[in-house]
């Protein structure tokens, strides 16, 4: 049975568990890996992942790291309709994952981490003030792309949207100055009452 480790709280497991549950697919979880659970220094789990980061899957023989790979290879394994075999709607939907790892992501890590993370006395919020600027900016790039498409890649919801919803969970979640959204918004209803997306994505931040 495919195996999934990493802790549930990482937007990065969290993309793997939901897109699993999204079709259906039996895994394991063992969530007590990385942050306070530690283990993820350990030289078994970094002869995994050398990275020493989650999540790590693990299927049969076949280790995989890096989770916008990982949920491409389990899209890939199941002819998933959400990763369409069409070459430019595929492209597509890359272009959008590799924008989430590259750009939204890294703008938002300052952000969670000094406001989630981060005593209230330790925090710099002059650095995190000026890192809620650069993730508004990320999400303008976003909001622009659906008020064009009803989904991040299209009009059909896809893989390009399951590294992304995690990341703007938490942008509505933090007590930040955001821009105005309304597209971001809509399409985030649209899959808020997902049940994969309650369970493991729509969570306590921490």
């Amino acid at each position: 049975m495919l195996k999934i480790l990493g802790r549930a709280t990482s937007t990065n497991v969290q993309k793997v568990l939901w897109f699993c549950d999204s079709q259906n697919r039996e895994y394991e979880h063992d969530n007590d890996i990385g942050g306070a659970f530690g283990r993820n220094d350990s030289p078994e789990y970094l002869a995994m992942n050398p990275n020493g980061r989650v999540p790590v899957v693990v299927d049969g023989d076949f280790v995989m790291w890096e989770s916008n790979s990982i949920i491409r290879y389990l899209a890939r394994q199941s002819k998933s309709d959400l990763y369409p075999s069409d070459f430019q709607a595929r492209q597509t939907i890359e272009r959008w994952m590799d924008w989430e790892l590259s750009l939204l992501a890294p703008r938002h890590v300052p952000v969670f981490i000094g406001l989630v993370r981060t005593k209230p006395e330790d925090r710099n919020q002059k650095a995190i003030d000026a890192a809620v600027v650069q993730w508004n900016a990320a999400m303008q790039v976003l909001e622009d792309q659906l008020a064009e498409n009803r989904f991040v890649a299209g009009e059909k919801f896809s893989l390009a949207d399951i590294p992304i919803a995690p990341i703007a969970h938490r942008w509505f979640n933090l007590d930040i100055e955001r821009i105005d959204t309304p597209n971001i918004k809509r399409w985030y209803d649209s899959f808020s009452d997902d049940a994969g997306f309650r369970k493991w994505v729509d969570i306590e931040l921490a």
